[in-house]
C-alpha cells in the first residue's frame, strides 16, 4: 500500500460532498446563487474531497467537546480519576477518555469525507503481524536502552515490587492501558493528522505550522500566552525545563531535507513535510510533562519520525501501536522506570537513575538519557532492514 496515495473516497465515482452538501462533480445550476455555491465549495473542498485545513479544524473541535463530554461522564463514575496518582487503574481510565473521543472524532470527519475511520492509514497488509513485530521490537529496544544505562552504572535495579497474581493483575491492567496509550497517540498523530496532511501540506505550509509551534514554545517559555489552539486534553499553560530546545532542534532538522524534496518536487514529497510536522508537534506535546528535559523532548519528536517511517514502509500505522504500546509498558511496567517524568504505581521491577542526568535521563527516565537516541536509531535500522526491501519489491512491481 501506498501510504501517501490515499483515495478521496472508496466508491467508483467519488462525490465529496462539502459542509454545504455540495459535491465538485455536482451539476450547478445557472446564475448568481450558483456562483456563491461554487465559490462556497472551492473554499470547502478540493481535488481530494475536504480540504486538510477543515478536516484537521472540525477534528480538533470535535475531540475538545468530546473530550470534555466523556471526560465529564468518567469523573461521574470513577470520581478517584481526578487524582491522577498514575496507577494503572486511574491510567485506564483516563486514557479512555481520550481514546473515545478520538474515535468519535475521526468517525465524524470521515462521514464529511466519504471515508471509514481504517482509510486513516489503517490499512495495508499483514496487520497482526505487524502490530507483534511492533510490540516485539518496542520491548527489545527498551530493554535494550535499559541494558545499556545498568552497564554503564547510570541505572541501578532494586528488589521486585510484585509477586504472584499481582504480577499477572498488574501487567494486564497496564497492557491494556499502554495500548490505549498507543491507539490515541498514533491514532492521532500517525494515522489522522498523517494522513489527512500528507494529501495538501507543502513545505510552505509545512513550515509555516512548524514555526507557530516555534513561536508558541518561545512565548510561554517567557510567560507570556501561547498562539496555538492546543486540541490535547489539557492546553500547555507552562514550558517545564529545557525541553522547548528539543522541539527547536526536531523543527531544525527538518528544513533542509523537506525544502531540497520541495524544490525537487520529489513524488510524495507531502508524506515526508506531514512527517515534519507530526513529529515536531508529537515533541511539542511532551513539553507539559513533569520532568521532561530537551533530550527527552527531542527523543519524542524522533521517535514519532521513525513512526512515520514504519507507517511508509508497512502500509500502516499497526506496527507503530504495537511499539508504542510496548516501549511504554516495558518502561513503566516491566523495568519501574520513570516515563516521561512519571513515575508508576503497582510497576514489576524496581529501578534508580544514578549519575549525570544527561546519561541516567535523571527524573525523565531512560528517554532524557542521551542513550535514548542510539535505541531510537536502532528500531529505524531495524525498520528499513526487515520492510524496506519488502517495500522496494512492491514499488517496482
Amino acid at each position: 500500500m501506498e501510504p501517501e496515495a490515499q483515495p478521496a473516497a472508496r466508491r467508483e465515482e467519488p462525490v465529496h460532498a462539502g459542509l454545504n452538501g455540495v459535491g465538485p462533480h455536482a451539476p450547478l445550476a445557472s446564475g448568481s446563487h450558483s456562483r456563491g455555491t461554487r465559490g462556497l465549495d472551492w473554499i470547502v473542498n478540493g481535488s481530494q474531497g475536504m480540504r486538510a485545513g477543515w478536516s484537521v479544524a472540525i477534528f480538533v473541535a470535535l475531540y475538545r467537546l468530546f473530550s470534555m463530554i466523556v471526560g465529564n461522564l468518567a469523573v461521574g463514575l470513577y470520581p478517584a480519576v481526578v487524582r491522577y496518582d498514575f496507577s494503572p487503574s486511574t491510567a485506564l481510565i483516563s486514557e479512555a477518555v481520550p481514546f473515545l473521543a478520538m474515535l468519535g472524532a475521526a468517525a465524524v470527519v470521515g462521514l464529511f469525507e466519504q471515508r471509514s475511520l481504517v482509510d486513516y492509514n489503517l490499512r495495508g497488509p499483514r496487520r497482526v503481524t505487524n502490530s507483534l513485530s511492533g510490540l516485539a521490537a518496542g520491548f527489545l529496544a527498551l530493554s535494550a536502552l535499559v541494558g545499556a544505562l545498568a552497564w554503564g552504572g547510570w541505572l541501578h535495579f532494586g528488589a521486585v515490587a510484585l509477586t504472584g497474581a499481582q504480577v499477572v493483575a498488574f501487567g494486564a491492567l497496564w497492557s491494556c492501558t499502554f495500548l490505549l496509550v498507543g491507539c490515541v497517540e498514533e491514532g492521532i498523530f500517525r494515522c489522522f493528522l498523517q494522513f489527512t496532511l500528507t494529501r495538501s501540506v507543502n513545505f510552505w505550509w509545512a513550515l509555516g505550522i512548524v514555526g507557530v509551534l516555534c513561536a508558541d514554545l518561545f512565548l510561554r517559555s517567557r510567560g507570556q500566552a501561547g498562539i496555538v489552539f492546543f486540541f490535547w486534553m489539557t492546553p500547555l499553560s507552562a514550558i517545564t525545563g529545557n525541553g522547548l530546545w528539543g522541539v527547536f532542534a526536531v523543527a531544525l532538522a527538518g528544513v533542509v531535507p523537506c525544502f531540497v524534496l520541495h524544490i525537487k518536487k520529489a513524488a510524495h514529497s507531502g508524506f515526508w513535510q506531514a512527517a515534519w510536522v507530526t513529529s515536531t508537534l508529537f515533541g511539542f506535546i511532551h513539553t507539559g510533562n513533569n520532568g521532561e528535559n530537551w533530550i527527552g523532548i527531542f527523543a519524542a519528536a524522533a521517535i514519532g519520525f521513525v513512526f512515520c517511517v514504519s507507517v511508509w514502509v508497512t502500509g500502516s500505522a499497526w506496527w507503530a501501536i504495537g511499539c508504542h504500546a510496548a516501549w511504554d509498558w516495558a518502561e513503566t511496567y516491566f523495568y519501574g522506570t520513570a516515563d516521561s517524568g512519571f513515575a508508576a504505581k503497582g510497576h514489576f521491577l524496581t529501578t534508580s537513575p544514578a549519575g549525570a542526568a544527561i546519561w541516567s535521563g535523571g527524573a525523565d527516565g531512560p528517554e532524557g538519557s542521551l542513550l535514548v537516541l542510539g535505541a531510537i536509531l536502532l528500531l529505524l535500522l531495524a525498520l528499513l532492514a526487515i520492510f524496506g526491501r519488502k517495500r522496494e519489491s512492491v514499488a517496482h512491481q
